[in-house]
Parts: C-alpha cells; structure tokens; sequence
C-alpha cells in the first residue's frame, strides 16, 4: 500500500562556524535533485550556538520538500528554542513528541517524532508514553523519527512499521564503531527487530575531530516497496 513512497533521510549536519555557505547550499542542491515524497532530519543540526550560524540555516527555507525533523542532543546544547523558531520561518516542521497524518496518493500515514533522550535535562518534557499509546491504537501505516538508536523501544512499543535515527555517526572513525555498539544498540544501516524495520543513519558531519576514517558520510533513500524498504 506504501509501494513507490520515498523518504529521504539526512542526519548529524554538525552545522558550526566553520562550515561554509557553499557546503550548505550544495546539500541543498543535492536535496532539491533528489526525488523523494519527504525529507527527514534526524537530530544534531547544530555544532555551535544559533546565533553564530543564523544566516547558514535561513539557506535550508530553499528546500523544496515536505520537510520534518526532530532533535539531537547537540540542538539541545546550543540553542533548542532558537532552532526551532528559525526552522518554522524555513517551512521545516519540527516532530518532537507529536505526529502528523501525511498522504501518499489514497493512503494516510503516521509520522511521528520523539524529542532528544537527554531532554528532560534541558527541562524539556518528553511524552513518550502519551505518543506510544496514542498512535498504537491505529491501523495506519507507522513512521517514527527519534535521534539516537536506543529509542527504537518506542516506536517497536507503538506498532511502527520503520524506525529511522542517526547520532552514532556509524562510529566516524574505524575502529571506533565497535565502541558505539557498547552504548547503541545499532550503529549503521538497516536492521530488523521482530516486525520493526530500523534504519541508523551515517551523518553528514562529524563531531569532536572533523575527520572520518573508513566511514562514510551519508544521504539517504529509502524506497517502499509492498514487502520491505
């Protein structure tokens, strides 16, 4: 009933003071020439605080796609509130604890997001429960957004059909993957857990070292089909 819908994932852009006003507008480019049904962000937009880079993410009100996103711990860290005010002006619609009913030619579908782990932290309130519950009563078709891996537990707990995240960067630097596995519970690609399709995706930025050895970054497709992505 999904088969041709595409979504487009990108993740973890790390976005600071040294990223370029080109390298944006080139993702952008990239984006706008992929054909896709949605984009989704999954968390870690920014590497530095809002102000610093206001203009660079006023360049993203240039996409042309339906656009979601959820947070990351690093959007938590500098300057959730002022993401958010900046990606509504850019059309981007923020999923944090909430879902949405979007269409694909006769079929409705569920996207749902949940807000960062570490939220509560930064005295934002995380309605896992409430969400779960509430979308678990439908029939629909399931989609559901979060940042980081370990919250594959929710969307399996609301009868999600697929589950997509980012943060681990894929482990960013060989070997140190094998140390995520230790903290995530998927580090990179496409997985199955009981009737939960997960897909972790790479990133495009790094953190910490601006470097990434023997993984690499990552634009996603993903295409339904009437069995599996």
């Amino acid at each position: 009933m999904l088969d041709g819908y595409k979504i487009l994932q990108i993740s973890d852009l790390h976005i600071d003071v040294k990223t370029s006003y080109e390298e944006i507008k080139n993702l952008i480019h990239q984006v706008n020439q992929t054909t896709c049904d949605m984009l989704v962000i999954t968390g870690d937009i920014l590497d530095c605080n809002v102000k610093k880079i206001k203009e660079k993410l006023y360049l993203f009100k240039n996409l042309k796609h339906n656009s979601f996103y959820v947070s990351g711990n690093h959007d938590l860290v500098h300057g959730y509130h002022e993401l958010n005010t900046l990606m509504k002006k850019c059309n981007i619609q923020l999923l944090d604890n909430r879902y949405e009913i979007i269409k694909y030619k006769k079929q409705d579908i569920i996207l749902a997001g949940l807000s960062d782990k570490f939220s509560n932290f930064f005295k934002i309130q995380r309605h896992e429960k409430e969400l779960t519950q509430e979308i678990k009563k439908s029939n629909l078709p399931k989609i559901f957004l979060a940042h980081q891996p370990k919250d594959y537990i929710h969307a399996q707990n609301a009868q999600s059909d697929i589950f997509l995240c980012g943060h681990t960067h894929g482990g960013q630097i060989y070997p140190f993957n094998y140390l995520v596995r230790l903290v995530q519970p998927f580090v990179s690609g496409l997985y199955y857990h009981k009737n939960l399709a997960i897909y972790v995706n790479n990133g495009l930025g790094a953190w910490g070292i601006k470097y990434r050895f023997f993984v690499n970054s990552e634009i996603t497709i993903l295409n339904f089909t009437n069995h599996e992505i």
